[in-house]
């Protein structure tokens, strides 16, 4: 069982088809109405992540941001301590010849056109949350794990025939579930603190949402930014006299 919660990646994974297919019967379009023909299953709720209250972290993100912004990668070397860590199954990966940049680059990424590394970053610059990483001193991983019933977990999963990985928890509290794969579309209902069931289809490659099944056995899309997967990657942040200070990666293993 996986218990941590990380990454500041909200189901980038999921989106690009990562997860596999759940759904039952044919395949939608894109952007057509779903059902409600889904299997209700039983809510089993979440406590929010903790945030970090911190007004020199509440700066540094929006230093980061700044950066991401501009894909600015010396601005970014600034923010990237020297003995950087990728913690990976097998170990630290990070090369300690090289600068941190240099590891946090191929640790999320970072070069090439299009990396979708700049938009973890972005995700982090947005993230407020947190937990200790009890290896490192005065450091922090982010997104933080959420608080709930691992046994209640658990029998959710067994009972409904499911993955780990086919779970996801909304961002906050009254997320709008949309009847299709369209923003404007009308809204069939709206998340609690709970863990949600996603759906991934090979149509969703080609949609702007996610489809999911709320516990009362709608189906309908929300966006990809709304939820958070447990067992992602996470990035690492460190404070020093210096201030706050990107450290390290856990994840990325291929």
């Amino acid at each position: 069982m996986k218990t941590r919660a990380v990454a500041p990646i909200a189901l980038i994974a999921l989106v690009l088809g990562a997860v596999p297919a759940l759904a039952q019967g044919q395949s939608q379009r894109p952007g057509q109405a779903q059902p409600a023909a889904g299997k209700p299953y039983k809510t089993v709720t979440i406590s929010a992540p903790p945030q970090i209250s911190d007004a020199t972290f509440e700066a540094f993100r929006k230093q980061l941001a700044a950066v991401v912004e501009k894909k600015d990668r010396k601005a970014l070397a600034g923010l990237v301590v020297q003995d950087f860590f990728w913690l990976g199954e097998k170990g630290d990966r990070a090369d300690k010849k090289k600068p941190g940049i240099d590891n946090l680059a191929k640790a999320i990424q970072l070069d090439g056109r299009d990396a979708p590394g700049w938009e973890l970053l972005g995700a982090a610059a947005g993230d407020p949350t947190g937990t200790p990483y009890p290896e490192r001193k005065d450091t922090v991983c982010a997104p933080a794990d959420p608080t709930f019933s691992m046994d209640e977990f658990e029998a959710l999963v067994k009972s409904t025939g499911t993955e780990e990985d086919d779970w996801a928890f909304p961002v906050q509290q009254g997320i709008e579930v949309h009847a299709s794969a369209q923003p404007n579309s009308p809204v069939v209902e709206k998340l609690g603190m709970h863990f949600v069931r996603v759906l991934q289809e090979q149509t969703a490659q080609q949609s702007p949402m996610i489809r999911i099944l709320t516990p009362s056995g709608k189906t309908g899309f929300v966006p990809p930014d709304a939820l958070n997967p447990l067992g992602n990657d996470q990035l690492c942040f460190s404070k020093d006299a210096g201030g706050w200070k990107i450290s390290g990666f856990v994840g990325g293993e291929q």
